[in-house]
């Protein structure tokens, strides 16, 4: 349960500041640093650190900065002085690896990773977007970086959007689009295109509570199905999925390099939760990150748009106006030339080949280990912003001496290859999930396995306890 403490924030700040030549409303604007100091005393946190960033921040501003500095002070002071808190607490301070840390948004890491990745390809990247709620972050960041090869354009409508990207991939850039829910729906269309096109693309979705409008300031998983199926005819398209605010950084990486590996679009799933959530993120040297190797074609005698790579089945690629490089490009079906084909045969034979590339990914990604035994009574599968849930309830389920096994996916299509190697060695399944089992779905079907939910659609993340008692209850069955 809480415990709520009447606190009388405004009244307090202002006699705090009452000897400052301050209008009310400057002083008003202070209390959220009461509240802060009065949490540093609970959390027994040093206040030297905020102080310092107070005094830079409002460099030329003194009387706000004096303003700030003594209402937290107030705060701090009122929270150790009054007889309302019986107890604090002291939070240890993080193991981190050594390096550079910068604290960052899931918005902002994975523009970065975008734009490490075109680097890494030595291309420009092109963003076309229609802004909506909790993506339009991503469209703002980007235009920052102009300086580095990065073109955004703000489209009249996701259809634009979409096709603004497919269009600038096809001319050699790195062509992202983003958007939430509702906006996939609307691009449904454009991703078959670039399917059958087999042109590279990264389609990021923001997820958010829906159906429709929904709650747009609200954290949800329930896209996955529509990532994974909602196209008309055979349009497998891959799915990586973030799990936490830094990790968008090496997703957007990830994503770019097997959209341009594979020719293929590829679906990046994030959600409100990570997308505006912040965590320190390691910054990486950049060359600690491998390049991203495109093979281009270059013998135009024997140049085929639609002729494999044998092992990637990725299509030969030339970019439009290279000499001696003609070729159709569009959304009807193609033969190995390129040209328009009706021929049963060769469809059956192109849309075998458009999924089973999809499913040669799997050679190509890092294959996540099970955390625990590989075999016994409980595995729990969890993807995206579910990380941090998962892991702290297990933490606390495994002090009580029970056994669970975990884990994580990244790829959901294809799924890992280690999944389907451990799936069957367990007695129950259980997949927590913001959704009402989207993912459950797609495991049964694929595995065969008596895979349980444990969902939640409050448009909040899950919550620690309810998911312990869940997996006490499932190594119990």
């Amino acid at each position: 349960g809480y415990q709520v403490f009447p606190v009388q924030i405004t009244t307090l700040t202002r006699k705090a500041l009452e000897s400052l030549k301050l209008s009310v409303k400057e002083k008003d604007r202070s209390k959220n640093f009461f509240a802060l100091g009065m949490t540093f005393w609970l959390f027994s946190h040093p206040l030297e650190p905020t102080i310092n960033w107070i005094k830079e921040k409002f460099k030329d501003k003194s009387e706000i900065a004096e303003a700030n500095i003594r209402a937290l002070n107030a705060g701090y002071n009122y929270a150790l002085s009054t007889e309302l808190f019986h107890t604090s607490y002291r939070v240890e301070k993080a193991k981190k690896k050594p390096g550079k840390y910068r604290n960052m948004t899931g918005n902002e890491a994975v523009s970065l990773g975008f734009i490490t990745a075109a680097k890494k390809a030595h291309k420009e990247l092109f963003l076309g977007s229609y802004p909506i709620t909790p993506a339009s972050e991503i469209l703002h960041e980007l235009a920052k970086y102009r300086n580095f090869d990065v073109k955004t354009f703000q489209a009249e409508d996701e259809i634009a959007g979409i096709g603004s990207a497919i269009g600038a991939s096809y001319a050699g850039a790195l062509g992202i689009t983003t958007t939430s829910g509702p906006g996939v729906a609307l691009k449904t269309e454009f991703l078959g295109f670039a399917v059958i096109a087999e042109l590279p693309l990264v389609v990021v979705n923001v997820q958010r509570g829906g159906p429709s409008t929904g709650l747009p300031t609200k954290t949800e998983q329930a896209d996955l199905l529509q990532a994974m199926y909602g196209r008309n005819g055979e349009a497998p398209i891959p799915i990586i999925a973030a799990k936490s605010p830094a990790d968008c950084f090496d997703a957007a990486l990830e994503a770019s390099r097997i959209a341009l590996m594979f020719s293929t679009p590829v679906f990046l799933l994030m959600d409100g939760y990570i997308a505006n959530g912040a965590e320190p993120w390691l910054i990486r040297e950049p060359d600690s990150i491998p390049e991203i190797e495109i093979h281009y074609a270059t013998d135009p005698e024997n140049f085929m748009p639609y002729k494999r790579d044998p092992e990637t089945l990725a299509r030969m690629i030339a970019l439009p106006g290279t000499p001696k490089f003609e070729h159709h490009i569009g959304g009807l079906e193609k033969d190995e030339t390129g040209d328009v084909s009706y021929d049963p045969d060769n469809h059956d034979r192109m849309v075998r080949i458009r999924a089973e590339k999809v499913k040669r990914i799997n050679k190509y990604i890092e294959q996540p280990e099970i955390n625990g035994e590989p075999e016994g009574d409980l595995l729990v599968i969890s993807w995206g912003s579910t990380f941090g849930t998962v892991y702290t309830a297990l933490e606390e389920v495994r002090k009580k001496g029970k056994k669970v096994s975990w884990m994580h996916l990244r790829w959901i299509n294809p799924f890992p290859a280690t999944l389907e190697k451990y799936i069957h060695n367990f007695k129950n399944i259980l997949v927590p999930e913001i959704n009402l089992g989207q993912l459950v779905k797609i495991i049964r079907e694929k595995y065969l396995v008596d895979a349980k939910g444990f969902n939640r659609v409050r448009g909040l993340p899950l919550v620690t306890h309810e998911l312990v008692e869940a997996i006490e209850k499932a190594l119990e069955e």
